[in-house]
């Protein structure tokens, strides 16, 4: 089944491509090409038999492609679940790094190498203030980024937010440093630091950064937000999100998109409307490099730490192996078995079926 803004590219892709396709990246006509498509068979199908009376059942396969709406939803949910197993008994932290608006246009025009400037300045930053004994003094920090690139009024504002466990680890790994209770780093220092560190790498890159951009100051926010837990919900939203959901859009006519959103620092939902080829240029403006990776982990978040985390759990609090022992394992959230709706056998699945060559 089509969602609001599946329906809404295929019906006006054909315009779209034909008046802006010239000067569109490639990237672009992927996505709006993989939207369109989705759950079409154009991308294969799956085949499933029962068990019980060998009824046959085919099922069309999605694009996968992660600016898709359709593909995204519920992977949240899994990876949260993969990032709770690593959550530390400490209290955590929500660093973000906005940049100014005269660097935006920059940034989108270079989207890859500004992307990749961006996590490594403010992830540097983090670990330089970090390692100063007047805060934490730990050499090595645990940090876990994730890009984000649009406003809810789908306008271009990248930006990175950090959930990071309050401490960290002296040199050689064998003594936990905590931070203050609800005080991580400092947000005046980090944010000249992290702009310092940007605009080298923007220069690194060979790019031509305005020297206007030294004059305001970069917003940078680090706020308490409590357990990791928490802070690892509330981040996880950004992880698969595209840029709106179909579930906010409540009308397509007279050639234009209506659509709700909440202004930053209210609960109280507005109504916007654009037309339909401005909505698809924002939406598309948010379409990520092919190959970029928008989720970033660092120190001993990192893959390859030589230090497990049951061991940094042991650092941080001897009885933490006890107390997981003690507190009821919750149990996983179990989907309900699909069945066969002649006999009530369960339909298991056989194998894919490619699309032909050609088709779709």
């Amino acid at each position: 089944m089509s969602n609001s803004i599946q329906q809404l590219f295929r019906t006006h892709s054909a315009a779209y491509l034909e008046q802006y396709g010239e000067r569109m990246p490639a990237n672009h006509k992927k996505v709006i090409r993989a939207i369109c498509n989705c759950g079409t068979g154009a991308f294969g199908q799956h085949s499933f038999a029962c068990d019980g009376c060998g009824r046959a059942h085919y099922a069309d396969s999605s694009c996968g492609n992660r600016h898709c709406p359709t593909c995204q939803a519920g992977k949240s949910d899994e990876w949260l679940k993969k990032q709770l197993a690593k959550v530390l008994p400490v209290n955590y932290f929500m660093i973000t790094f906005t940049v100014p608006e005269e660097l935006r246009r920059l940034i989108r025009s270079n989207q890859k190498a500004c992307y990749a400037a961006l996590f490594k300045a403010a992830s540097d930053a983090v670990k330089k203030l970090a390692k100063d004994e007047r805060h934490i003094g730990c050499q090595i920090a645990g940090l876990t980024g994730i890009l984000h690139t649009w406003t809810r009024q789908l306008e271009y504002h990248p930006h990175v937010h950090f959930i990071v466990p309050g401490g960290g680890l002296s040199k050689d790994g064998t003594q936990w440093k905590a931070s203050g209770n609800r005080f991580y780093i400092p947000n005046r220092p980090l944010s000249v630091i992290y702009r310092a560190k940007f605009i080298e790498q923007l220069k690194k890159e060979g790019l031509d950064v305005p020297q206007c951009v030294w004059d305001p100051d970069w917003v940078v926010d680090v706020r308490h937000v409590g357990s990791g837990e928490e802070a690892l919900k509330y981040i996880s939203q950004y992880v698969f999100r595209v840029a709106i959901a179909p579930s906010r859009i409540i009308r397509v006519a007279d050639g234009e998109v209506t659509f709700t959103y909440q202004p930053s620092g209210s609960k109280v939902w507005k109504k916007m409307s654009l037309t339909i080829f401005e909505f698809m240029r924002r939406y598309l403006q948010h379409v990520l490099p092919h190959g970029f990776t928008k989720v970033r982990h660092y120190g001993f978040l990192a893959p390859n730490c030589r230090l497990s985390l049951d061991r940094i759990r042991e650092l941080i609090c001897a009885l933490y192996e006890l107390i997981v022992k003690v507190l009821p394992a919750k149990k996983p959230a179990c989907s309900k078995p699909w069945k066969c709706k002649i006999c009530g056998g369960l339909i298991r699945w056989r194998e894919f079926i490619p699309c032909p060559r050609g088709a779709g």
